[in-house]
């Protein structure tokens, strides 16, 4: 047993820890969907507000409620982790590559056939030197290369990050009673910043999806 016990996602041989990817079924149920309540009222303007802010940044609008699903589902899946002795998928880099990868590939199908033109335009900026032009090129095919690999890492560091620094100081000072109390707004503090990045990270991850598939 380790620090790092507590991301790993077979802990037996019956493990049910990636059954919390399918959580949020049971989070909003079907009939939250038909109430007229302030809760679904401020839940309608929260994602008209992103509804707006998508569609300032790219241009293809067929896709924006995919986009607000993405963003939906990875922070109802972050906020899920905060329970505690609940595995937060988020923080495994399958999870997070498993999300990236596929919508990356997708982007780089559709720009090369519908769009090449604009594909091998984007390789050269405008105003670049000739003699740059070859590296220019290598450069920005590695950078998009790796462009799903560090929206993935991204979302998962930040997710362990939180996790561990919890874990860490809770299990130091869970023997003493007196430093429990010591350190209670510590702890209460680190869970109010740990419940920001979680709505951070998600925003993050949509906003810089948007962003690539604006440039196919």
């Amino acid at each position: 047993m380790n620090l790092f016990t507590v991301f790993d996602p077979c802990t037996g041989f019956f493990s049910m820890n990636w059954f919390s990817i399918f959580v949020f079924l049971f989070v909003f149920p079907f009939g939250f969907w038909f109430c007229n309540g302030m809760l679904m009222v401020f839940f309608n303007m929260f994602l008209f507000g992103f509804y707006k802010e998508i569609c300032n940044l790219t241009h293809y609008f067929n896709s924006i409620l995919f986009l607000l699903s993405f963003f939906l589902y990875i922070m109802v899946i972050n906020l899920i982790g905060l329970i505690p002795y609940v595995f937060t998928s988020s923080s495994h880099l399958v999870f997070s590559l498993g999300l990236s990868l596929p919508f990356w590939i997708g982007l780089m199908f559709f720009g090369w056939f519908n769009n090449s033109n604009f594909m091998f335009i984007h390789m050269v900026p405008m105003g670049t030197p000739y003699l740059l032009m070859p590296f220019m090129v290598l450069i920005e095919t590695v950078s998009n290369l790796i462009r799903p690999f560090s929206l993935a890492v991204r979302l998962s560091a930040n997710m362990i990050a939180g996790h561990l620094l919890m874990s860490l100081l809770g299990g130091s000072t869970c023997e003493s009673l007196i430093f429990m109390f010591f350190f209670f707004f510590v702890f209460v503090s680190i869970f109010v910043f740990e419940l920001a990045v979680s709505l951070i990270q998600s925003y993050v991850f949509m906003t810089l999806s948007v962003l690539y598939s604006s440039e196919v």
